[in-house]
């Protein structure tokens, strides 16, 4: 535990230092006030706490847990089962993903209220869980993940020529918001859980690739709010 630690803080510290020192100097460059710089260190070093207790969590909890219920799932011989938990577990960390309650947060602001922010929370949800869903099915049929890129973003061009402009840039970023922290530890983990013990899946080729399928969900589900606000 005290090892995790010490490494997950040294790799905190390295990802946020180097960021953190060119907005230093560029505070002192441009000549800000103390109260500037003094609100800037301080939320450096709340930032570095936050990520390194959040990643200690994934790390003990979520990583463990997301490959056990994966390993689960297979089990009960119900693909019934494996999708609605797939996307029930994919919609809920969504749901508690920071990224996309940023993005959402944004949008609200400069939309005036144009844009439901709980509409289009639950809307990235959906798409995630959907698509989290498919690879599922892609796991456990053996399906090329080549063949469903290609029809989803097949589906992604057709869609950008019948919705509205507005939201075909926030749609490519929600695709984007979804890869965040809390998600990807618990998608990546259910894959990876799932593949390995089916014994003719390689979780290599398999428990991987359900990140760039669960991104798409996300694309769609916001074109598709276009095509029918």
């Amino acid at each position: 535990m005290i090892d995790d630690f010490k490494e997950t803080f040294k790799e905190v510290v390295m990802a946020v230092l180097p960021l953190s020192v060119a907005v230093l100097v560029i505070i002192l460059i441009i000549g800000m006030s103390s109260d500037i710089l003094m609100s800037f260190v301080t939320g450096v070093l709340l930032v570095i706490a936050g990520m390194v207790f959040f990643l200690m969590g994934v790390k003990i909890g979520m990583l463990p847990l997301g490959e056990s219920i994966g390993a689960e799932l297979p089990k009960h011989n119900s693909v019934l089962f494996i999708v609605a938990v797939a996307f029930l577990l994919s919609f809920m960390a969504t749901l508690a993903e920071p990224d996309v309650r940023v993005l959402s947060t944004m949008i609200n602001s400069v939309s005036a209220d144009g844009i439901s922010r709980n509409v289009l929370i639950f809307s990235i949800a959906c798409g995630v869980g959907f698509f989290v869903s498919v690879s599922m099915l892609r796991i456990i049929y053996n399906v090329p993940i080549k063949y469903l890129l290609t029809a989803g973003y097949l589906i992604v061009i057709m869609l950008s020529f019948l919705t509205k402009p507005d939201y075909i840039a926030i749609a490519y970023d929600a695709g984007g918001v979804t890869t965040g922290p809390m998600t990807v530890p618990v998608i990546l983990a259910l894959g990876i859980g799932t593949a390995s013990v089916l014994g003719d899946k390689s979780e290599l080729s398999n428990g991987f690739g359900l990140i760039g399928l669960a991104s798409i969900g996300p694309i769609i589900s916001v074109m598709l709010m276009g095509v029918f606000a």
